[in-house]
């Protein structure tokens, strides 16, 4: 491969306007809940930083060829778990805790990873009383295991690369019996009595002894590590009347938000794990957050929460939990880039909080880490409501290393058909066949290139999916033909939740074959959303999905053609009249899970389903398009995403660059903003820059609320339809060079928009840009993101290297940051190119 200096790039600077921080609050917070109103949250953030109560037992400590196993032991309630160790392939190291003997089976993720992850061989390098140290597959690589208190250091020679459990911060709720109030007042008193008896023997056998001094060594005998496990060792017999206390404490067994109560059968469930990060200062990825790309810390207010809600016109600059859920976090250092990628599907949390290294860096890893004990590190805890432990640590050392590290268990990004990548014209509503008739024809007679045009949920019959409105949509084949005939397609909307309807055949069918997801007395969950009432399939359910699969075949789907393709949204699930607009947690899936274990994976086996379907209609041959709304790791694999409801304002405009650029460093490289916004109406500069933005993201779509507005690209004046024009005949110039980006991705795994710092590891200056970004290794774009700019400055990375305008060749030398003058019809004399040196 060719030095960075040898490479051919391009900068392109598409003027978009950049954002003012607008006070307008769109969303309603009281609708979804906060740390601090989410029970398992604040139980688990109240514990403090301290000695871990857990304690590796050593002599547990069984190695082979794919793992080493052993016990940890809770030191308070004498809990033991089972931890398990794995190297794999790739530098990579897995991490799983899960309960010894649990009551019953603890939710597991699957379908997630492509493939069983294929193991390293690990080898005990040394071992004492207190630790072990064991090697991985590279011999630079080492794991340092510290048995009490329990924490797992990860080495790459004499650099200390990642520890965890080095704030003591692993909690693990075991799954129990319920003890109702009175035997818990009978359990506490008991304990009291005993208390004071065993104070009363301790009292008596001190005099005792006293009398004794001086007698035989023999009467004085320790006890047996098994004796000793029988009791609470020294400090902590309070702590286990404080957990007996606990057992009843508001939020374990039941749980109310506003007015929804949530049964809690399993009662406390909820796991957490801390991670420190040496030498660290900057962190990306768990999309999907409103914010910025480098995460911010969390000491102060909520942690960043994955769990996919419906968040009508979502507020900025805030950790909240918006429509999708990725737990992939990326570290990154001029020398190193890291990841852990959380594998857990139940609600989330993320702490993020800075540190100096030397207040973790304890016990045997002082013999072997150099450095100082003063340099910057970052700590990220993360805690879930269910499930297991089950974390990967991804060493890198490089960027793309990252990337491909993490394609290996989850997949790359599905390869999408060459139209996909073109634009697309979407509105809540297109009325009728005649309607959309004309704004096909508006495109030629404004000779803009379109290449797919969206009905949303009026189309239907009723909200009935899969169905056509007979008055508005008589002849759906017709009208599919006469786009056809263009070489244009049409995607229609198909939601999960189901019209409750005798006389409606997907209903019939899904209710029939019992498909529909339940409530906890077994009848069939229902809830309010667009159709009114309606039921929610159990997407889980691999034969549900086998059936929804088949719905999309031309027979069953009727009025459908080859050029129809699909666009599922509110599949969070959203149900109007739930908790936080989503399903009840104590809503039941198949196999007896609640949704609480597995609730983001639901759009995630939506989409997947959906993209089976297209691809089986076609006997296989045909590459899907399907665009998610709500999605998880893995999404990937089924299609496209975009970044759900956005408002026509500047400050929505500015933050759907480090959305996108999250969402590729999570693996999701198809993703876009509603150009114009969703919600409200732009005025034609914000349109215009709108335009010149999207179309140098890679997901490529116009939308709008149905109370707003028309908003086709002609009809904002003569002069912004020129410009309109010329930013989509520039994406329709690169399509060839789009493609052959998607193309690396699906082979490599590989973002197609990427920070710069992904492309320039090494330059500080790059780690928080987020206004602008690279397409692959080849063309640097600089939106205009701030309303009537007259100029914009652009970062130009790459020590000595050569930049130039991609119309008019000026030369440029990096780094430095270049101001450069625009207007709103300057677009053309602002491209850049990068090419190689003469020597």
């Amino acid at each position: 491969m060719a030095p960075v200096s040898e490479r051919l790039r391009w900068l392109f600077l598409a003027w978009v306007i950049s954002m003012c921080i607008t006070t307008t609050q769109c969303v309603d917070r009281s609708n979804f809940k906060t740390c601090n109103q989410s029970a398992f949250c604040k139980r688990q953030r109240s514990v403090t930083p301290g000695n871990s109560p857990y304690r590796a037992l050593l002599d547990t400590l069984e190695l082979n060829e794919n793992s080493m196993k052993l016990q940890l032991l809770n030191k308070v309630n004498k809990v033991p778990l089972l931890l398990e160790v794995s190297g794999l392939e790739g530098n990579m190291v897995r991490l799983r805790i899960n309960e010894l003997k649990p009551l019953k089976p603890r939710y597991e993720v699957p379908d997630v990873l492509v493939k069983e992850p294929r193991t390293v061989p690990l080898a005990v390098v040394s071992r004492d009383e207190g630790s072990v140290e064991v090697s991985l597959s590279s011999p630079d690589h080492r794991l340092v295991l510290t048995a009490d208190p329990f924490r797992l250091d990860v080495l790459a020679g004499r650099e200390l690369l990642l520890s965890v459990n080095s704030r003591g911060l692993l909690v693990f709720e075991h799954l129990r019996q319920r003890k109702d109030t009175f035997t818990a007042k009978v359990s506490s008193a008991v304990g009291s009595m005993w208390d004071t008896i065993r104070n009363v023997f301790s009292s008596a056998s001190k005099k005792e002894e006293s009398s004794e001094e001086g007698e035989e060594k023999a009467d004085d005998i320790e006890p047996t590590a098994e004796q000793t496990d029988d009791k609470p060792e020294d400090g902590e017999a309070e702590k286990v009347k404080e957990e007996e206390e606990e057992e009843n404490e508001e939020g374990m067994w039941e749980e109310t938000f506003k007015t929804h109560t949530d049964s809690k059968p399993n009662g406390p469930t909820s796991i957490s794990l801390d991670f420190s990060l040496p030498g660290v200062e900057n962190v990306y990825g768990i999309p999907e957050h409103a914010d910025s790309l480098k995460l911010k810390t969390t000491d102060s207010g909520d942690p960043y929460r994955l769990f996919n809600l419906d968040v009508f016109q979502y507020e900025l600059h805030n950790p909240m939990a918006l429509y999708g859920a990725v737990p992939l976090l990326l570290a990154h250092t001029p020398r190193r880039t890291l990841g852990i990628f959380w594998l857990n599907a139940a609600e989330t949390w993320v702490d993020i909080s800075s540190n100096t290294a030397g207040k973790t860096v304890l016990g045997k890893v002082l013999d072997y880490v150099q450095g100082s004990s003063e340099e910057p590190q970052t700590d990220v805890r993360w805690i879930s409501e269910s499930g297991i432990i089950d974390a990967f640590v991804l060493l890198g050392p490089k960027p793309t290393d990252i990337f491909h590290q993490y394609a290996s268990l989850t997949g790359t990004q599905a390869f999408p058909p060459l139209f996909s990548l073109a634009y697309h014209q979407c509105r809540w509503n297109y009325n009728d066949e005649e309607d959309v008739r004309s704004v096909d024809s508006g495109f030629d007679l404004h000779d803009i290139p379109c290449d797919v045009i969206w009905l949303d949920i009026e189309h239907t019959d009723g909200k009935r999916y899969f169905t056509w409105d007979p008055n508005k949509f008589p002849s759906p084949r017709d009208m599919l033909r006469g786009l056809q005939a263009k070489k244009r397609k049409m995607v229609t909307i198909v939601d999960p939740h189901i019209k409750v309807d005798s006389d409606y055949k997907i209903h019939k069918e899904v209710r029939s074959h019992g498909y529909y997801t339940k409530t906890k007395d077994g009848s069939d969950y229902e809830g309010w959303c667009w159709p009114g009432t309606a039921g929610y399939p159990d997407f889980t359910d691999p034969e549900m999905r086998s059936w929804w699969a088949s719905m999309f075949s031309y027979d069953q789907y009727e009025g459908s053609m080859e050029n129809l393709y699909i666009w599922n949204d509110m599949n969070e699930p959203s149900v109007f009249n739930g908790p936080e607009v989503t399903m009840h947690k104590d809503a039941v899936h198949k196999g007896g899970w609640e949704n609480r274990d597995l609730h983001n994976l639901y759009g995630f086996y939506v989409q997947m389903a959906t993209a089976e379907g297209q691809v089986h209609r076609s006997g296989g041959t045909e590459r899907p398009f399907v665009l998610t709304r709500a999605f998880f790791a893995g999404s990937q694999r089924y299609g496209a995403v975009w970044t759900g409801d956005n408002a026509a304002e500047w400050d929505h405009l500015r933050i759907s660059i480090p959305m996108c650029l999250s969402l590729g460093l999570a693996g999701i490289s198809f993703a876009g903003a509603d150009v114009g916004g969703f919600f409200k109406s732009p005025d034609a500069s914000l349109l215009v820059r709108w335009f010149q933005t999207g179309a140098y993201q890679p997901f490529f779509r116009s939308h709008a609320h149905l109370d707003t507005p028309r908003r086709e690209p002609w009809l904002f004046g003569d002069e912004n339809t020129r410009l309109i024009r010329e930013a989509v005949r520039q994406r329709y110039a690169l399509l060839p060079f789009w493609y052959t980006l998607f193309y690396q991705a699906y082979r490599t795994g590989e973002p197609v928009m990427r920070p710069l710092w992904v492309e320039y590891p090494a330059d500080v200056s790059a780690f928080a840009i987020d206004d602008e970004y690279m397409l692959g290794g080849a063309l640097l774009v600089h939106p205009v993101t701030e309303e009537g700019a007259t100029g914009v400055t652009a970062y130009l990375p790459g020590k000595g290297e050569v930049w130039y305008d991609i119309h008019t060749y000026q030369k440029h030398i990096a780094p430095q940051n270049l101001y450069i003058p625009v207007t709103m019809s300057s677009v053309r004399k602002q491209s850049f190119y990068k090419r190689p040196l003469c020597s």
